[in-house]
């Protein structure tokens, strides 16, 4: 006779149907060098959070009312800022995996939610303008209200058919398309992207592209590296500077663009989840871009609560899937090319 085989929630057997919440682990119990160490912020930006997203952690769904808020969101930070396996995490506030593992995807998706209201372009002219004075205050490039760049994160192989997200050195990745401004602000985060596609490539078929494109930023544009195509909204630096106004225009090209590369260093050590130095994410593609961008939701909202962006501790050296490596992209806008040339007549002779 065949036996029923039924699956049991761990959290339901100890506790109850009828008990609303799980209130393992208490704020107010720990120090606050307890909360930085394991969850990587203070206590006063955690109850921000829970208050921020505990209607979406509250919600009246069996599984989600059998753990507080507060416990839901220390459990994904935890998991976001360590990188550590979920078990582990998990033992520490006191919740199965299974249970850690539904606090991770909660969180996540509440913090997806609020993309739009944490990252987001400047829209009114004074904001942009103070954008272009910031920029070109750090190294004279005029015109500039933003940096772009692409990052790529390991994932675990959806399929061993699948070989879309296979990267040119043979990891399964995301490849993440951010612009940021002077203080590591990010302004536009695209993370669903399959790493075998090039920068390019993925800044062609981006909704960023198609934005500059329609002319929603006249007179303004972005800066690239040279795995981008020269465009009228996008400067890259020249391949062979010959001039000496080439090389000033070059030399402050990459002053200005290290921001990015900066806030990609800090971004990573201050959620190492993202770093490759626990492995890679075990998720599938489309949780793992959800993933990507909480932890770019929580970027920013720690900046606007005046968390410097360059003050995350980088403990030891990163573990990042190694960057593509791209021939320089030649320039086949001419357009693209005169505006170039006339800025570096204009501001670098």
């Amino acid at each position: 006779m065949a036996i029923p085989i039924t699956v049991l929630d761990c959290d339901l057997l100890l506790y109850g149907r009828g008990h609303r919440t799980l209130d393992r682990f208490k704020l107010d119990d720990v120090t606050d060098e307890y909360l930085m160490s394991m969850y990587g912020f203070p206590r006063q930006f955690i109850y921000y959070l829970v208050e921020l997203l505990g209607a979406n952690l509250s919600r009246p769904t069996q599984r989600s009312r059998a753990i507080s808020p507060e416990t839901q969101v220390l459990a994904a930070l935890g998991f976001y800022t360590s990188g550590s396996f979920q078990t582990r995490m998990g033992d520490a506030i006191g919740i199965s995996q299974a249970s850690m593992s539904r606090c991770v995807a909660n969180v996540t998706e509440a913090l997806v939610e609020r993309a739009s209201q944490f990252i987001r372009f400047p829209a009114d002219e004074a904001s942009i303008q103070a954008l272009k004075d910031e920029f070109y205050g750090l190294a004279g490039m005029p015109g500039v209200m933003g940096v772009v760049d692409c990052i790529h994160v390991a994932i675990k192989a959806p399929n061993a058919e699948d070989l879309s997200y296979v990267n040119r050195k043979g990891l399964h990745s995301l490849n993440c398309l951010m612009v940021c401004d002077i203080r590591g602000t990010l302004m536009t985060v695209e993370t669903n992207w399959p790493g075998s596609l090039q920068d390019c490539a993925v800044l062609q078929q981006s909704s960023l592209s198609s934005q500059f494109e329609a002319g929603m930023h006249k007179d303004s544009w972005l800066l690239g590296d040279s795995s981008f195509f020269l465009r009228t909204w996008l400067m890259t630096p020249l391949h062979v500077p010959e001039t000496p106004a080439e090389y000033r225009y070059n030399m402050a090209h990459s002053a200005t663009h290290s921001v990015i590369e900066k806030t990609f260093r800090t971004l990573c050590s201050r959620f190492r989840c993202l770093d490759g130095s626990k492995g890679a994410l075990q998720y599938s593609p489309e949780k793992s871009s959800h993933i990507i961008l909480a932890c770019c939701v929580l970027h920013n909202i720690s900046l606007e609560h005046g968390m410097d962006v360059w003050s995350s501790p980088m403990t030891g050296p990163m573990e990042q899937p190694p960057e593509e490596e791209y021939e320089h992209m030649e320039s086949l806008d001419l357009e693209a090319d005169r505006i170039r040339q006339e800025l570096m007549l204009t501001h670098f002779s």
